[in-house]
């Protein structure tokens, strides 16, 4: 296959900040609204978008959760705001190489995030000139491991899924890329849950190892 688009995910791929989107919902609900959640609901932020940690928190919560998804999402990206000032945020080994290695072919980022906190881990990574295209939690109704995400992504840019790059750390994430017929590379890197990533057409310890040749000789095993 011809590679014509690469699709990264955001959080456990490019930047480690799934742990500090989980502790700045856990102090939104906690400090704003009184309510404490389980282990389980921070674990469930990992490779979900806002819809599904939604669902989640709902049955979780019942009615004692009073707030909008937006509402939830807008505190919950405040909160995120002052954990990343107070720990700083980590940049995943190869990323920052890995956007200017894949340059050469349009990009776009797609995310269960928010754009708001697309926004903060880009800024960070010194990288949103290089995505004009982001495809985050309110852009779509379903999320991983739903293809939605990648197909609008794709539709985006132009450009048929089936020749899109996918590049993933979670197992709804990659699920999401095969089910929209990309070529889905998982990094182990960000995979700090062990969750299982042997759907991925190929595994790599870092972004460092996504190099030319390696995606070259990918794409002619799938071809």
């Amino acid at each position: 296959m011809e590679i014509r688009a690469v699709l990264f995910d955001l959080d456990g791929t490019l930047v480690d900040s799934e742990r500090e989107s989980a502790e700045g919902m856990a102090r939104a609900l906690e400090r704003d609204h009184g309510l404490t959640i389980s282990e389980a609901a921070r674990e469930f932020v990992v490779g979900h978008s806002w819809n599904e940690i939604d669902d989640f928190l709902r049955l979780e919560l019942g009615a004692r959760l009073t707030w909008s998804m937006e509402e939830l999402i807008r505190r919950s990206a405040a909160h995120r705001a002052v954990v990343i000032a107070e720990q700083g945020l980590t940049i995943m080994p190869g990323a920052r190489e890995a956007i200017e290695r894949m340059g050469r072919w349009p990009r776009a980022i797609v995310t269960g995030s928010s754009h708001e906190e697309a926004a903060q881990a880009l800024t960070a990574l010194g990288a949103r000139a290089a995505f004009p295209h982001v495809i985050a939690a309110e852009d779509y109704t379903h999320g991983k491991p739903a293809p939605d995400g990648y197909l609008m992504a794709a539709e985006r840019l132009g450009v048929d899924p089936g020749a899109c790059l996918v590049i993933e750390d979670s197992a709804p994430g990659i699920a999401a890329g095969r089910a929209a017929g990309a070529l889905v590379v998982a990094v182990r890197a960000g995979n700090f849950l062990g969750q299982d990533q042997s759907a991925a057409h190929a595994v790599v310890d870092t972004l460092d190892a996504v190099t030319d040749d390696f995606l070259r000789e990918l794409s002619r095993k799938v071809a």
